[in-house]
């Protein structure tokens, strides 16, 4: 078997509203997928949802080194072989993680369906048999925020994440309703995507809020202030976890090294795909730290691919894919049984694509054939 046509479509999905967050609010949310063809007609379908302020790299500059790069170095190549593939990327660009996930996620599709098994019994199996949904609360007044709260919980929500980190008194406010709206058995996580930017300021807010039981505090500070991270950990008792500050091997390294957090956030956008989450998650469990598998809100595809890798590693723990909910229109049928998402025994990533609906979302598409 092996890779005889690669197809890059560059899309906008539309959101049921917008979503704000501490760096950034999207009115809908650019992405790109990737279609692999084999030799022996196995398709896989994978995703980029590039984030400027992640990972340094754009829809438009993704697009880019798929077409220019990425696609025409594995034309002819076995997509079984991840490892290999992962090298060949590698020795081709620095960086650029995201493109890379599109392909990876594309060739575990196309493996899984070729050997009629879902994607996660190449990741080692099976481990979880299902997983709670947490909703995800974008940035908005106190008010606004307790009562989507409470409407979630309404529809048999159990946890929230909240987003804040555009101003901190506000941000102590917008929890503090939430908690007091929704009471004490809903679990709270909040995710400040690093608006806290430092150690002192994030401790003066969690002073504020050691009343909240909060389930944990997300990324409070700058993505390469680790030193930070450790400093606020062993001042704080609320559980820490590091988002943006989790790339790739040498952070999670440095993140195990310094204690630097109680659980860590694996992106499959942040560090090249499901092959390289494997292995972070292998990393993070030899030392003791519990893993999410987060979202850069995906469709159907990406957020397939980052259950997959979920639902087969034991030091998982929560997911929170949910970006396929907050949009009008998708181009696949990952299905949902809020609030628990249990995958289907189907080969691949296990969804169909809806080639109708990718046509429609498409503003440019290019080819790259054997």
């Amino acid at each position: 078997m092996k890779i005889t046509e690669i197809e890059i479509f560059a899309i906008r999905l539309p959101l049921h509203e917008p979503f704000v967050i501490s760096y950034a609010s999207y009115d809908d949310m650019p992405s790109i997928i990737v279609k692999l063809t084999t030799d022996t007609g196995y398709v896989g379908y994978g995703e980029a949802v590039a984030d400027d302020h992640v990972t340094g790299e754009s829809w438009e500059g993704t697009f880019a080194v798929l077409r220019h790069t990425l696609a025409p170095i594995l034309l002819g190549e076995n997509p079984s072989r991840f490892g290999k593939i992962h090298e060949m990327m590698d020795q081709a660009i620095y960086g650029v993680p995201t493109a890379k996930a599109a392909l990876d996620m594309a060739c575990f599709d196309a493996v899984g369906k070729a050997y009629g098994i879902p994607a996660y019994n190449l990741l080692g199996g099976r481990y979880h048999e299902k997983f709670p949904i947490t909703h995800v609360l974008s940035i908005a007044s106190p008010e606004r925020m307790a009562q989507e709260a409470a409407d979630r919980v309404a529809s048999g929500y159990g946890s929230l994440k909240m987003k804040v980190g555009t101003n901190v008194a506000e941000d102590v406010e917008r929890i503090q309703a939430v908690r007091e709206r929704v009471g004490r058995k809903i679990a709270i996580r909040v995710d400040v995507n690093q608006g806290w930017v430092n150690s002192a300021t994030t401790l003066q807010a969690m002073k504020q809020l050691e009343n909240c039981d909060l389930d944990w505090l997300e990324q409070p500070v700058k993505a390469d202030d680790i030193d930070a991270m450790v400093e606020i950990k062993s001042k704080i008792a609320t559980p820490l976890m590091v988002d943006e500050g989790l790339r790739g091997v040498r952070e999670m390294r440095e993140i195990i090294a310094k204690r630097a957090a109680d659980k860590v956030n694996i992106k499959l956008m942040k560090c090249g795909g499901m092959y390289p989450a494997m292995k972070l998650a292998h990393m993070a469990e030899m030392a003791g730290i519990e893993c999410q598998v987060g979202s850069m809100v995906e469709s159907s595809i990406g957020s397939a691919a980052g259950f997959h890798v979920a639902f087969s590693q034991k030091s998982m723990t929560s997911v929170e894919l949910t970006g396929p909910l907050k949009f009008s229109k998708d181009v696949g049928n990952l299905y949902y049984d809020v609030p628990f998402i249990e995958l289907n025994e189907k080969p691949g990533l296990g969804i169909d694509v809806d080639e109708r609906a990718l046509e429609e979302l498409t503003v440019r598409k290019e080819k790259v054939t054997l």
